[in-house]
């Protein structure tokens, strides 16, 4: 409707003024062609929030961002570009590419949490099944897969954990190992099953072992078979060090992280920790994301009255303000906005959809510079300049 009234209005205004001039001129009135005025309206709405974002994005280069940016409206990309260097200890820097694949640490999330829906929505478990259904050996009661989901599980940080038990570091610790020693040493919970909100990596971890169980499949074909493949995300894949007997020195990959440090940036090295997939180790590009985030727009996964599921608040109890769906979080300061950070091993990511505007913003960068909130929040949430909703197909 808005489309249609932004362009009666300029009907109006046009036959006004032709008829105007056609009585006082007695010239012949012209034909007027409808779709050019829209289209000329539409590029100066455009035009208007490239410019915007080529400031904000720019200045947040300027301000130490090493990472590409795309922005999308009403269904279209409207911004993409790419800032800084795949390493910045190269002696021959090679410059950051649209196309590059970047670490998504825990935007992976959303991806752990879309593949428990697909099984879901297959009968081949259901969200509020004890966990121990699938993982029998875990020593925790009352646990269900919905509060795995929505981090309200209670349980133990799995890192702390393995820093503590884990013998040698230059092996991988793996979701097996990680289900063997919770079972083994028995941390202990840091709270009641569905006693509050606390974000924490062991509920993905676990989500993604639920996957491998459910389906019979390793995590990586899964996710590789039934989201990427599906959806043309040719760019996006788990990085997998499942029969790895050694931690290489660093992840294969032309984008390499870094972590900032006072003497300069360091090439971040690979980690045993890195071999526990669900929580983080998914690589994609900004283009792959955007892909994932049309097929939840226009139902490729799954039918809208499931995938509505994942954009809903976990709980009527928000923690300072704060809520989380299935992979995707929430904040009351922005109640039309659905998002998540990522920050792992010198990189850090950003993915946030507008649910009322319809609007998509994804950062990733290969260093730890800190992605601003205010300013990404703001850019995406202002309503100064918003590009006009097309009409359906009749």
């Amino acid at each position: 409707m808005k489309r249609k009234t932004l362009l009666i209005v300029v009907l109006l205004l046009v036959a006004g003024s032709v008829f105007f001039c056609s009585r006082r001129c007695g010239h012949e009135v012209p034909v007027i062609n409808v779709d050019s005025i829209f289209v000329d309206m539409n590029k100066i709405i455009v035009d208007k929030r490239v410019k915007q974002a080529e400031k904000t994005f720019t200045e947040m280069a300027r301000n130490g961002l090493n990472g590409v940016v795309l922005y999308a409206e009403q269904g279209q990309i409207v911004y993409e570009k790419a800032f800084g260097w795949r390493d910045l200890n190269s002696r021959h820097k090679d410059s950051l590419r649209i196309d590059d694949a970047f670490q998504l640490s825990s935007d992976s999330k959303m991806f752990t949490a879309e593949a428990i829906m697909l099984l879901k929505a297959e009968g081949k478990l259901d969200y509020d099944d004890d966990v121990r259904k699938y993982i029998p050996e875990l020593p925790y009661e009352g646990v269900t897969i919905r509060q795995l989901l929505t981090h309200r599980s209670g349980l133990p940080r799995y890192d702390a954990m393995a820093d503590q038990y884990w013998p040698d570091r230059k092996k991988p610790f793996s979701n097996e190992a990680m289900i063997k020693m919770l079972a083994e040493k028995k941390p202990d919970p840091y709270g009641t099953p569905d006693g509050g909100f606390f974000y924490n990596n062991v509920n993905y971890a676990l989500l993604a072992s639920v996957v491998e169980r459910a389906s019979g499949q390793h995590f990586e074909d899964f996710m590789r078979e039934r989201i990427f493949e599906p959806l043309g995300m040719s760019r996006s894949f788990i990085y997998s060090m499942r029969n790895d007997t050694l931690v290489s020195l660093y992840v294969p990959t032309d984008v390499q992280g870094h972590d900032l440090y006072r003497k300069g940036p360091a090439k971040t090295q690979n980690d045993y920790l890195n071999g526990v997939m669900g929580d983080k180790i998914m690589y994609s590009t900004v283009g792959d994301l955007w892909k994932f985030n049309q097929a939840l727009d226009q139902h490729l996964l799954l039918p809208d009255s499931l995938q509505r599921e994942a954009f809903a608040p976990g709980s009527a109890q928000w923690n300072n303000g704060e809520n989380y769906g299935f992979g995707w979080r929430m904040s009351q300061d922005y109640p039309d906005i659905r998002f998540h950070f990522g920050w792992w091993k010198g990189y850090r990511s950003l993915v946030i959809r507008d649910e009322r505007l319809n609007r998509f913003l994804a950062i990733l960068g290969n260093t730890t510079f800190i992605i601003p909130t205010d300013a990404t929040f703001g850019f995406v949430a202002d309503t100064t300049v918003r590009l006009p909703e097309a009409e359906p197909l009749q």
